[in-house]
């Protein structure tokens, strides 16, 4: 597929079948990652792959609206970033994110984004709190997004290219 045909068609998918997703698919979403550019190569991404059904339940638990779908997905990555390693490890790890939606709509998954960073899971704990504890994710590390990944079972329309909001954009000549 094209890249910007990959880029029309993908939408953010929430209803996901029980299809399995293949070891191959794993590695090749994985080998994506990887692959994301990073400010001066720092690379200050890490990421967390969830298959567990149990650990799915518990994601989807996160904060208290927009992450219930993740329990019904067969993946979940959790994207980390250090702040340590790169001052702009928000950036770095935002493309890496829309990266791996990119390359799962590539090879026929959807996905859909779930917001953590400065989100809460209640009044007293951070989502990314409840995640790191959850995962036992390192303390330098900051949670950036999850990414729920399955096979779809509903796909949303493209946008029409009419409805694009082409106000947003200035040529400056």
């Amino acid at each position: 597929m094209e890249t910007i045909e990959t880029i029309r068609n993908r939408r953010s998918v929430r209803k996901f079948t029980d299809e399995e997703i293949g070891e191959n698919d794993i590695l090749l979403l994985k080998e994506a990652l990887l692959r994301s550019p990073s400010s001066r190569n720092r690379n200050p991404w890490k990421f967390y792959f969830v298959q567990n059904k149990e650990l799915l339940k518990k994601l989807s638990l996160c904060k208290p609206s927009g992450a219930d779908f993740v329990s019904q997905a067969k993946l979940a990555v959790v994207v980390c970033g250090d702040e340590n390693v790169c001052d702009v490890w928000i950036e770095d790890a935002s493309i890496a994110s829309v990266i791996l939606q990119l390359a799962a709509h590539s090879i026929g998954l959807g996905t859909c984004w779930v917001q953590i960073r400065n989100r809460r899971y209640n009044e007293e704990t951070f989502s990314q709190d409840y995640i790191k504890n959850l995962l036992n994710i390192e303390n330098n590390l900051q949670v950036l997004s999850i990414i729920a990944i399955g096979r779809p079972a509903q796909t949303p329309k493209p946008l029409e290219y009419d409805n694009l909001q082409f106000d947003k954009i200035k040529d400056v000549l």
